[in-house]
This record gives structure tokens, sequence and C-alpha cells, in this order.
């Protein structure tokens, strides 16, 4: 049997550079050669064979038909809308598949699914079943708790990009539900990691009770967003939740994000994936490899079925309810959901890689296909979604609004959206403005300034007004940050800000200035085309690459136990162990990473722009120095509740401080860039700041209408400074923050038992208008009237 070799997800990297099309990606991690394999093209082996094909598929796979059990009519049907939609008493079926030869709708229930049976199939009639590409039947009858897919014939011409095959059965692209394996990480039947997956057949009694939901609706600048994984979040024997792993786990834990200050949650990938698609032995931890973060993506309409707390027991039915449950419970407690989305390649990767949907129900179309029918591979991951082809564009503004319209969810992180400004493949006047010009040839995958889907997307009445962030480059080495195609509204994950604070906070030299942009909200990169601070995501830590912990606890990656000798993940990670490599270090130096990540959190919340947490950092997770955890499902990926318990009173107290304090103040999320009416900038002395190659201090005073006035510096020095204060008369400079100290005393909030004590003890410098500030520290002060006036 032929293994399969897939490249896994190292998400993004945005240095990497590959040739066009590319066919191998050296950066990208290959499968062992122990990986189990994949259900791969039928013309190799098929899994579930057609009736009536004369034997010529494997007798142990061959199908019956059983007339018998035929319960309905079979109609002509519309070719609108696409899918599998309840209606009139009955069902129509609709997808759209322009080069196949004929088409076959296959009705499965989910027993003959689970032993690769076909329960009944339907030809489809080219002439009675068929409008334009699009092909349609209508089922009159019972037709409730059936499964279904698409077997398509033509072409079987990989040269031509041609991926038919009639003995394959498809999951529809518009299906809404996909069932599989029930249960996380299980092998299916026969040890089959790919086992034959059916769409569910919608039923009109399908309803869930949104108990008057409504969008919240929040002003974009006020956003806190939490990068969370659904599994992750509570799979942790320590979470003591009814579901673990589940959106019903998520759904126990809300309460914390709540306390936390977070109102917008970015989940991870939730579309329908296979996470045994990566499934091989791991050597150094003693089990399997598994696809942890999801960015692999079978179905787009489908919610990931073995998320729900029902999908052991029903083969993933209830998983949509299950993610409704999520999001309407969120809103209730005033928390946006936003979905982490991978339109630019799927899980079917390059010309090895199996045949599940779209390469079986029209390759060309869907992928971005060289001249000889190879993949290009933008995304590192063996193929490329065909983004602006004007099906596939349609595709996706369908797959949006519906996630917006059934699911309510209030936004999209766009993965790998480079991707998507990418012209596709027959990318031509006369294929998309209906009419040859000469000199109007693109080459596939050129850049455009205009692309037609980021056109539709921003002018669409539906999603024009939910929250949409651009993850700004790709693996083809575009990189758009600032620069992405926007139209007023689109956000980008600010990976420029990421990479400068990082330098800045660690003492790097000649970053004082660009460290001063971030803090204002980046307007260097966003104020030119016409955006707002609002437009720039900033995070110090993501899913991909360190923790906010090991950020300041490794210099190098320690991927050991994704068992690939270290050889995945970034190297250049902008890290510093302050001084000693590893969790375990001396007191001193534990004392300094404990300042560092005070220090990387006060910066996130009083920059302009949208701050983002990764899950964990706000209790100091570690992964060990992991920085490309995407196979592990385990204890590294875990979010650990023992240790955010034992961390509460120290740097979890912190951060639910500082958020809440940047939700008080009106001028840390401000809706255009800081003036110097507002803001003045400082060094060593007020209004004399130090921009400079060797300076290593930022500091400014914010004018606040709730405040009144604050003043926040960062000394990311080895050497403390004694800082002179500008003078307010009629005022003094109160200290509230200051990560040179030790808890409780680094946040001195309202609540603090001794905090006027706390306060005296800076009485003698703060009199003389002076602050004493430590080496890798940074401070928050507060005007308040002055008493002894």
């Amino acid at each position: 049997m032929e293994l399969l070799h897939f490249t896994s997800h190292s998400t993004h990297a945005p240095h990497l550079t590959i040739p066009n099309p590319q066919f191998h990606n050296p950066n990208k991690k290959q499968l062992p050669s122990n990986a189990f394999t994949a259900r791969s093209s039928s013309r190799m082996k098929s899994l579930v064979a057609s009736a009536g094909d004369g034997g010529a598929a494997e007798a142990e796979t061959a199908v019956v038909e059983k007339p018998e059990l035929r319960r309905f009519d079979v109609l002509d049907g519309r070719p609108l809308p696409f899918g599998a939609t309840a209606q009139d008493g009955g069902v129509n079926f609709a997808v759209v598949s322009k080069n196949a030869a004929s088409a076959t709708l296959c009705l499965m229930s989910l027993d003959d699914l689970q032993e690769n049976r076909v329960t009944e199939q339907i030809p489809l009639d080219p002439l009675r079943n068929k409008t334009g590409d699009v092909w349609h039947a209508f089922l009159k009858g019972n037709v409730k708790d059936m499964l279904y897919g698409y077997k398509f014939d033509g072409k079987f011409s990989p040269e031509q990009g041609h991926y038919f095959d009639s003995s394959q059965i498809l999951l529809d692209p518009y299906a809404k539900a996909i069932a599989s394996r029930g249960e996380f990480g299980v092998l299916g039947p026969k040890d089959d990691c790919w086992p034959q997956m059916a769409c569910e057949v919608p039923s009109a009694d399908d309803e869930f009770d949104w108990e008057g939901d409504l969008p919240s609706k929040f002003l974009q600048k006020d956003l806190v967003i939490y990068e969370l994984h659904v599994r992750g979040f509570t799979m942790h024997e320590s979470s003591r939740t009814e579901y673990p792993g589940t959106y019903l786990g998520v759904v126990e834990k809300l309460d914390h994000l709540k306390e936390l200050g977070v109102n917008c949650i970015e989940l991870m990938p939730c579309h329908e994936f296979n996470e045994l698609e990566y499934y091989s032995y791991n050597s150094v931890l003693g089990d399997y490899k598994v696809n942890f973060w999801g960015y692999s993506t079978v179905n787009f309409f489908s919610p990931m079925a073995r998320y729900a707390s029902t999908g052991v027991h029903n083969g993933g039915f209830g998983a949509r309810n299950a993610f409704k449950h999520l999001v309407r419970e969120a809103h209730k407690r005033g928390i946006e959901v936003l979905m982490d989305v991978v339109f630019n390649h799927t899980a079917e990767g390059n010309e090895n890689g199996p045949i599940l949907s779209f390469k079986g129900v029209d390759n060309s179309v869907f992928y971005m296909i060289a001249p000889k029918g190879e993949f290009y591979n933008y995304s590192g991951c063996g193929n490329t979604f065909n983004c602006n082809h004007p099906v596939v564009r349609q595709f996706i503004l369908d797959c949006l609004r519906y996630w917006v319209m059934e699911m309510h969810v209030d936004g999209f992180r766009f993965d790998l959206a480079s991707i998507l400004t990418r012209s596709s493949s027959l990318w031509d006047a006369e294929n998309v403005y209906g009419n040859p010009e000469d000199g109007d040839m693109l080459t596939t995958g050129t850049p455009l300034s205009s692309p037609p889907l980021v056109d539709l997307i921003s002018n669409d009445p539906i999603l024009r007004g939910v929250k949409l962030i651009a993850e700004a480059w790709d693996c083809g080495g575009l990189y758009q940050v600032g620069m992405f195609p926007h139209w007023g509204i689109w956000s980008e994950w600010n990976g420029k800000y990421r990479d400068i604070v990082r330098q800045f906070i660690k003492g790097t030299d000649g970053f004082s200035g660009a460290f001063a942009e971030c803090l204002c909200g980046s307007p260097n990169l966003y104020q030119e085309g016409g955006r707002k601070p609002w437009n720039s995501i900033n995070f110090v830590c993501a899913h991909d690459g360190f923790t906010l912990a090991d950020l300041v606890a490794y210099n190098d990656k320690h991927n050991l136990a994704n068992g690939e000798d270290n050889k995945d993940g970034e190297n250049h990670n902008n890290s510093w162990n302050c001084g000693e490599e590893g969790e375990f270090a001396s007191i001193s130096v534990k004392k300094l990473r404990k300042r560092q990540m005070r220090n990387f959190f006060l910066c996130l919340m009083v920059s302009q722009g949208v701050p983002m947490v990764y899950m964990g950092d706000e209790y100091g997770h570690t992964k060990g120095g992991n920085n490309n955890a995407y196979c592990l499902d385990n204890y590294i990926n875990y979010f650990r509740w023992d240790k955010k318990e034992e961390s509460s009173s120290h740097f979890y107290r912190f951060c639910c401080l500082l958020t809440k304090f940047r939700h008080e103040c009106e001028s840390l999320g401000l809706n255009d860039f800081p003036t110097a009416e507002r803001l003045q900038w400082h060094g060593h002395a007020p209004g004399t700041p130090d921009w400079s190659e060797i300076s290593r201090f930022v500091g400014f005073s914010l004018i606040d209408s709730v405040k009144g006035e604050l003043y926040v510096a960062f000394n990311p020095s080895h050497l403390p400074a004694t800082i002179t204060l500008p003078e307010r008369p009629g005022y003094r400079w109160e200290p509230l923050v200051d990560t040179s100290k030790q808890a409780p005393y680094d946040f001195l909030s309202e609540d603090l038992t001794d905090r006027d004590v706390a306060i005296k003890q800076y009485a003698q410098f703060l009199d003389a208008n002076l602050y004493p500030m430590l080496s890798y520290s940074s401070i928050i002060l507060t005007l308040c009237p002055d008493s002894n006036v």
C-alpha cells in the first residue's frame, strides 16, 4: 500500500520564499515513513466501490443496490441554493461541477457508513438534473437520519488537473455537518486514519433556540481578544469540567475569560478537520502525532464534530447546536466569537494527497493548478485554494455568510490571508470579464491590488459589518502587513508589532523609535492608507511560536517532543532567556523573567490598537520551549487550570487588573492615532525623548478623560534610572503599576490592604517629582490632586 506524505502546518513565517509552482517545501514537515496511510486516489485503492461495476472493485467493498429500500421519489430539483436544503416535504441537493461527465447522489445510513457500504445510489440525468454546471435533484419522502455524498465520473488525468473517480464517495463542499469517527484521536475501522466520511442530510425540524441572541457589535477599538483552542482549553484533568475538550467545556469556563477582561475569543480552527492526518508514531514521547491545531480543513461549513460532547454517541450529529450553544452563552457574558478560518488550502494536499471533496468534485476549479497539472503551494501545505476563481470566491462568500447568519459568529481571522489576494488559475480577462483584452493576462498567483474575493467580502451587506482580520502574509513570500487590501475595514495581525516589541523589551539597541510607533497603533503602517489604530491587532505571542513564559526562558527552540529532530519551527524568535536556558534557573533569573512577562503584558495593554492574548499566557503557561506544538495532544497544549490557581495571586492577578484598567481608560483604545495635543514623549527628563540608536528608554504622558492623565515608561536597560516626571502644578503623580515590584505591589489596586503605606514609600521621590526605575521594568503613574497644596 502506498504511503502518502503530507506537509504539516507550521504556520507561517513571513520570511519564507518558495518558487512557483512549488511542489515540495523543504521548510515544512513531512510524515515519517511509519505514518498510517491516508485514503488516496481510488485509482490505487477504493474504499467504497460503486454498485454494478462488473466486479472491478475489491469484493470486500463491493455494494449491492437495494432498490426495495427506496423510501422517496426522485424529482428534477433546483440548482439553487447549493448544498442539501430541507424544503417542501423533502430535500433539494445541488452541487457544482463544471468538468464532470456524470454525477451520482449516494445515500447511506450510519450503520452502512461504518461498514463502507452505500445504502442507495441515484444517478443524476444530465438532461433533467443539471442546469449549467450545477447537478441537482429533489428527494421527496423520508430521508431522516440519512447521510449523503457524491460520485463524479470524468477524466482521471492529473497532468490536466482532473481527478474524477467514480468509485470515490465525496463530501459535498456545502455540507453543513460531517459524520466520521465519533471520538477525537481514535482510529476508524481497521485502524484507518481516513475512514469514509459522509454529509448529514438536513431535517426541516432541526432547530435551535437562540433565546433572543443578537450580535454584540462591540467597537473594534474596545476589544481584548483571546486566542483559544477548543480542545486544549479544558482537556487537562485540572479543568474539572463535565465535558472536557468540547464546545460545552469552553462554556463551563467562560467566566474565567470574563474575569480576565476578555470580551472577544478567537477560536483556532473549528471547521471539520481530521486530527489523524499526521498520525504516526512519535518515538520521543512514545505516543502518536496528531493534527492538534486543525489548520487542514476537510469541510468549511461544518463545525468540528469531535469537539461536540455528543460526538462519541452519534457520529458527530449535534456539533452545530453545540457550537451555537457556545456562541449564545459567550454573547450572554458580553464576549464576541471570532473564527480562525483556513481558506488558503485544504486537507487534500498535492497530487499524492487524499481525494475527499474538492479534488474529486472539480480539482481544476477549486485549486491553483499549473499548466501540467501540478499544485501551486503558496500555503506551504501541499495545495492552494483557488480563492479568486468565480466559483470558489462565491463558495467562500456563501460560507462566511452562513457562519454569520446561521451560527451567529462575530467575525473571522483569515489564516495566510495574502493567498486571498493572489490571482486564480485561468486568471485572464475572458475568464473574469467575458471578453479577451490584449495585455491583460496575469500569471497564476500574481498579487492583485483589488482582489475580487476581498472586494466581495468587504462590500457584502452581511459581512462588511463583522470583524475581518487578515494574517497578512503567506508561505510564498508575500508579506503585506500594513499593505493588505482593506477597503477601510480589514484589520491585520501586526507581525511587525510582535517583532519590534520583543526586540525592545529584551533590551536590543536601535528600536526605541519603532517601539514608540507600536505604542501609537503603528501609524507608520496604517495611517497613510486611511486606517485607524484598531486596524492593528497587537500581539506578542500566538499559537505559532513561544508562549509568553517561554519567550523569557529560552533563547532557542526545543521541539524534540515533535519527533522531528528539532528541525521544525521558527529559528528566529527574538527571545531572551534572561541569562539561563530553560525552566530550571536561579532565583534571580526567575524574578527577572516574571518582570519581563509583566513588561510584555503591560505593553500590550497600553498600546493603541487591539490587544490579543494567547491562551494560557495569563498564568505563564510553558510548552518547554516548543515553538511549534502543532502535533501534540497532551499537557504541552492543554491549559493548566491547576497552574492558573497557583498563580492567581501573582501574574494572573496582574493581568486581570491591567486588562480592567485598559477598559476603564478612555485613552487606551482611541479611534484615531494620538496627536501632540493628547500625547507627549519623554526621556529621563520630561519632554526630551531619546530616539538614538543606543536609547533603551521610552516614556510618554497621555491625557485621559477618565483618569485625568497617565504617565507610562519602559526601561529595558540593564541599568536602573531615576527619571524626572513632568510637572503638573496642583497635582502629583501617584504610582499604580511597577513591574519591578513583587506581587501584590506590582499593581496597587484599590482593594490592596496596605495600599496607602505602599504609596507613601515613594513619597520622598514623588515630592521631588522623581521616580526610581529598576532595570528591565515599566511603570504606570496616574495624576491625582495634591493634598499638600
